[in-house]
C-alpha cells in the first residue's frame, strides 16, 4: 500500500515548488523538508493503517502530531532535525490553509524542542598548519592535491561554507580582490580575497587537466565533475585520524577557525557578521564565547600560583 494517494502527492509537490520559488529555500532545505514530509506520511499511514489522504490531514489533531514526536524520540532522531521538521509541517500547514486546500491548524499547537545553543569549535593554527602540509599525503595526483590546498585555504581564508566553496566559478574569480558568494536564502555578500587565497586557486586552475568555462565551477573530481563535499570530508576526517585531532575538525571547522582568528585578532562583530553572511549578529556573539574559554584556559595554565 502506498504511504499517500497522488492529490497529496501534488500537495507535497506544491509546497515544495513553493518552497523554493516563493520563499528562495536553498536546495538544502528543500531536500530536508521532502525527506521531513516523506518520513511523516509514512508514520501517518503505520499509525492511522491507511494511506494518508486530504481527508486524513484535515482531521489530524495535537494527539497525532504528539504521536508523530514521540515515534521520532523513539528513532533517537538529533533534537535539531526535529526541530527543522516541525517547521516544515508548520510551513506545509500554513500554505494548505492558506491555499485553501485544507483547514486545519492543530500543528500551532505543538512546541518544538529545545536545541542546546553548542558553542562552534575552531581548529588551532598550529593544527591547521599541519593538516595543510599533510594534504599532499593522502592524495594521488599533483592537480587534485593542489585542488584540496586551495579548496581548504579558501574555505578558511574566506569563511566559506563548504558547498559556498564549492559553488565559486571562474567568473566569480574575475575580481581579483573580492568574492561574491550566495549563501544561505540566496543571499548575497562580498568576501575579500587574501593573496594566499588567489595565488593557491591559480596554481591549482594552471595544473587542472579539464578545461573550465567561464561560468563553470573550478573545483572538479577526478573524472572532471563536480567534486564531492563527501570526498572532501573524507579527506579531511583521514587526515584528522592520521595526527589524532579531535572529531570536531571537519571541513565546517575551519570556517568557525576564520571567525575565531579574526575575533582574536582584535576584528569586530559586526564586520565578521557580515564576512559569514549571518542574518542575526546573536549567531556570530558565540564566537564571543569561544574567545573568552580561551582566554580562561589561557590564564589557567600561565598565570603565576604563587605571588
Amino acid at each position: 500500500m502506498l504511504a499517500f494517494d497522488i492529490k497529496v502527492a501534488k500537495l507535497v509537490d506544491d509546497f515544495l515548488s513553493f518552497m523554493s520559488g516563493g520563499k528562495r529555500a536553498s536546495k538544502h532545505t528543500i531536500i530536508s523538508y521532502q525527506n521531513d514530509l516523506s518520513n511523516f506520511l509514512v508514520f501517518l499511514k503505520n499509525y492511522k493503517e491507511k494511506a494518508v489522504t486530504i481527508d486524513v490531514l484535515e482531521e489530524l489533531n495535537v494527539h497525532d502530531f504528539r504521536a508523530w514526536l514521540f515515534s521520532r524520540n523513539e528513532e533517537e532522531f538529533q533534537s535539531t532535525s526535529t526541530a527543522r521538521a516541525v517547521s516544515c509541517l508548520r510551513s506545509f500547514f500554513v500554505f494548505l490553509n492558506k491555499n485553501q486546500y485544507l483547514k486545519n491548524s492543530e500543528i500551532k499547537n505543538i512546541k518544538s524542542p529545545k536545541i542546546p545553543k553548542s558553542i562552534p569549535k575552531a581548529v588551532d593554527q598550529i593544527d591547521i598548519k599541519s593538516i595543510m602540509e599533510l594534504v599532499a599525503e593522502f592524495s594521488k595526483h599533483d592537480w587534485c592535491i593542489k585542488r584540496d590546498m586551495a579548496l581548504l585555504t579558501l574555505i578558511y581564508g574566506c569563511g566559506l561554507r563548504i558547498s559556498e566553496a564549492l559553488s565559486v566559478t571562474k567568473s566569480n574569480l574575475a575580481n581579483n580582490d573580492v568574492l561574491i558568494i550566495t549563501g544561505k536564502g540566496n543571499k548575497q555578500r562580498m568576501v575579500p580575497i587574501l593573496p594566499i587565497v588567489k595565488e593557491r586557486i591559480d596554481n591549482y586552475l594552471v595544473v587542472c587537466p579539464y578545461k573550465i568555462a567561464s561560468d563553470g565551477l573550478i573545483f572538479l573530481g577526478v573524472r572532471g565533475g563536480p567534486y564531492s563535499p563527501v570526498l572532501f570530508e573524507r579527506l579531511i576526517s583521514n587526515i584528522r585520524k592520521y595526527l589524532q585531532l579531535s572529531d570536531t575538525v571537519t571541513p565546517h571547522a575551519f570556517r568557525h577557525s576564520f571567525a575565531t582568528h579574526l575575533l582574536e585578532a582584535g576584528g569586530d562583530l559586526r564586520t565578521i557578521q557580515e564576512l559569514l553572511g549571518h542574518a542575526s549578529l546573536s549567531t556570530t556573539q558565540r564566537y564571543t564565547k569561544i574567545d573568552k574559554t580561551r582566554l580562561l584556559d589561557v590564564y589557567k595554565n600561565t598565570h603565576p600560583r604563587n605571588i
